[in-house]
């Protein structure tokens, strides 16, 4: 399926700015981490094009398969990750799932505070931001990912 729109076509400012913006929030955030954190939003997306490409990046990068597969169960799988990305990704989910009356917790922002610089803080709140932001323009113009293989 071919998406709606093309937004890099008809918004090419809007799709400079994403773009300036991506690049701005992953400084001085570990690529492996930044790829979870984009996994786990788009998962809470439900977006197949963001998706796709994160992990085919974190595989590029040499993500494991098991860590990608048990992303959206991190909590549950023991030390497969670790204490900063479990921070990070509890960070990501409640940055991204905002329902009614709920926010980020302060229980959340101080395990995330503990493991991070406010600099690196600031990066992974801009990071997730950013693909919540990816993610809505994907899923909203039906941009599809590309068949593999």
């Amino acid at each position: 399926n071919a998406p709606r729109i093309r937004m890099d076509k008809v918004s090419p400012e809007v799709y400079e700015a994403m773009m300036a913006l991506s690049i701005a929030s992953a400084k001085d955030i570990e690529p492996s981490l930044a790829e979870l954190i984009k996994i786990r939003a788009s998962q809470l997306n439900h977006c197949a094009f963001c998706l796709d490409m994160h992990t085919h990046d974190a595989r590029k990068q040499g993500e494991t398969e098991q860590r990608i597969y048990l992303l959206n169960a991190w909590a549950e799988a023991g030390d497969i990750y670790t204490e900063r990305e479990k921070a990070a990704l509890a960070l990501t989910e409640e940055a991204t799932v905002l329902s009614a009356g709920e926010h980020v917790s302060d229980a959340t922002y101080a395990r995330a505070a503990a493991q991070f610089t406010e600099r690196e803080l600031g990066q992974i709140i801009g990071m997730i931001l950013t693909i919540n932001a990816w993610n809505r323009i994907a899923v909203t113009t039906r941009n599809a990912p590309p068949r593999r293989g």
